[in-house]
This record gives C-alpha cells, sequence and structure tokens, in this order.
C-alpha cells in the first residue's frame, strides 16, 4: 500500500461528498436492518455505540432500538487530549455537541472498557478481513486495546478497500457490515 493514511482519508472525504442524500438514507437503512440482525448484537447486553457524524452511518436507530430492548448503551466522551470514556445513557435525549460537534453524553456512569460486549467502532474505510483506517483522532486505537467485546463495524462498500496502512497499534473489528 503506498498512499498515506491522510492521503486514503482526503479520497474517502472525496467520496463520501458524491454519495446521494437517497444512497446514503438506503445505505443506513440496510446497516441498520443488518445490524440489529446480527447475532453479535441480539447476544449482546452491555453495548458501545457512537453516533453517526456528517456523512458517516446514522446509528441513531441502533441506539434507540437497543435502549427500548432493555440493553445497557454507552456512547464516547472525550475527556481530554487524546481521552476517550464511555458513558452509559438512557436516552438519546441525554446528548449535547461535543467540541467536534457530534452529540455525546453530558453525564452519565462511566463504564470500564472491559465492561462491553460488543463495541461498535467508526472508521473512514476498512479492508475485507478487519484493518481499519480511523478518523485521524486515535481515540479508538488508544481505547480499544483495553476492550474485550466482539468489535464490529459498519461500512459502505465504497469504503472497503483491499489493502491500507496499519501500523502495530492498528486493531482490526471482528465483524463487518456493510450495505452491499
Amino acid at each position: 500500500m503506498t498512499a498515506s493514511k491522510a492521503d486514503l482519508r482526503r479520497l474517502v472525504r472525496e467520496t463520501e461528498k458524491c454519495l446521494s442524500p437517497h444512497a446514503l438514507r438506503e445505505s443506513d437503512r440496510v446497516l441498520a436492518e443488518r445490524f440489529l440482525s446480527a447475532e453479535a448484537y441480539r447476544r449482546a447486553d452491555t453495548l458501545l455505540l457512537y453516533v453517526g457524524a456528517g456523512r458517516e452511518p446514522d446509528t441513531r436507530p441502533l441506539i434507540a432500538a437497543a435502549l427500548a430492548a432493555g440493553k445497557t448503551v454507552a456512547l464516547p466522551k472525550i475527556t481530554g487530549p487524546g481521552v476517550m470514556e464511555a458513558r452509559r445513557i438512557g436516552s438519546l435525549t441525554e446528548l449535547v455537541p461535543d467540541k467536534f460537534g457530534i452529540p455525546a453524553p453530558d453525564g452519565g456512569e462511566t463504564l470500564p472498557p472491559e465492561a462491553f460486549d460488543l463495541i461498535l467502532v467508526p472508521g473512514a474505510a476498512f479492508t475485507p478481513d478487519g484493518q481499519r483506517l480511523g478518523r485521524g483522532g486515535g481515540y479508538y486505537d488508544r481505547y480499544l486495546p483495553r476492550t474485550r467485546g466482539v468489535k464490529l463495524a459498519l461500512v459502505r462498500h465504497q469504503f472497503i478497500f483491499p489493502a491500507l496502512p496499519t501500523q502495530a497499534h492498528d486493531i482490526p473489528v471482528d465483524i463487518l457490515i456493510t450495505d452491499a
């Protein structure tokens, strides 16, 4: 792989801009349906999810469904430079925009990384075997080594690459759910 991570992130952003609102909605619908029917989700009691921002998959329906199903749901909260915690929520109404403008818990109990049965991992791109290109902040790179749960990612088919540049600290996801 000769392209740098920065080059690939630019390529992903440019490709995302080309996706129509209809294509995004349809992709979101398929991803949500597949996530909610996945065995890893059905078996999980405690989940770390995230709120999709920008043109990332819309995860709010997944969060709402998990809460309605009585599962324990936590979302990431940035608490300092390079530091992410997982805060338990009871409703989407508890979220306020963080410093990046992404809805995040304003309060809530902090759950330890090892508490989760399932971790939904965001990313700009993935390989078929689960290698991940993050968005560049490194928050999940620092958080994931402390987890034990199944790592799952939602990815639009345009963002599956045959190979990505990886480093020793990169942790692949266990399961990819795609819209294709």
